[in-house]
């Protein structure tokens, strides 16, 4: 891994590491704010599986939890790519309950959540990239399509050299019959 990819993951992870711990912590500050948000996503939790708890708090402690995991995993270059992806899916909802500007109607406090919401945006841009990010190494894409055209390969080699040996079988076998006795 680079020293760039290093410091950039490591920068990029901070916040979900600080703010998973900060809200793991303390999540009865952020419910107000969340309730609407996880009053929606309660009825497919209880449709998903009805032992996974919906209460509001929770939910938040839930995704401060995974925020700060795989934050750390980011930061420190394990499962950088499941991970920028889990974080990249923490952060929707995080942002749709935290920073919804379309509901404002102070224009003071409509143009902060409206900067939030864009800085949020900005970070899931990143984990994303981060998301895509092979290291300059091949992707899976191209493993897969460079493994399937050596498999081609080899299956026409291995059909050449059946169709020649078959071929020399049966000159042997035409010859051995026109030998006398």
């Amino acid at each position: 891994m680079t020293p760039v990819r290093s410091l950039a993951r490591a920068m990029l992870s901070g916040i979900f590491v600080v703010s998973g711990a900060r809200n793991f912590a303390n999540p009865g500050r952020l419910v107000v704010a969340a309730k609407p948000v996880t009053d929606r996503v309660t009825p497919l939790l209880e449709r998903t599986d009805p032992r996974i708890p919906t209460d509001t708090e929770t939910l938040i402690r839930a995704n401060a939890a995974v925020q700060f995991g795989a934050g750390l995993m980011l930061a420190t270059g394990r499962f950088t790519r499941p991970a920028a992806l889990v974080l990249a899916a923490t952060l929707v909802p995080t942002t749709i309950a935290g920073h919804p500007f379309w509901s404002s109607e102070d224009p003071a406090q409509r143009n902060n959540n409206q900067i939030h919401f864009l800085k949020n945006l900005g970070l899931f841009g990143g984990l994303l990239l981060a998301a895509a990010d092979t290291e300059g190494k091949p992707g899976l894409r191209w493993r897969a399509g460079h493994r399937i055209g050596h498999s081609r390969r080899s299956v026409r080699r291995a059909v050449r050299t059946a169709r020649r040996e078959a071929r020399i079988a049966v000159r042997s076998a035409a010859t051995a019959r026109r030998l006398p006795g």
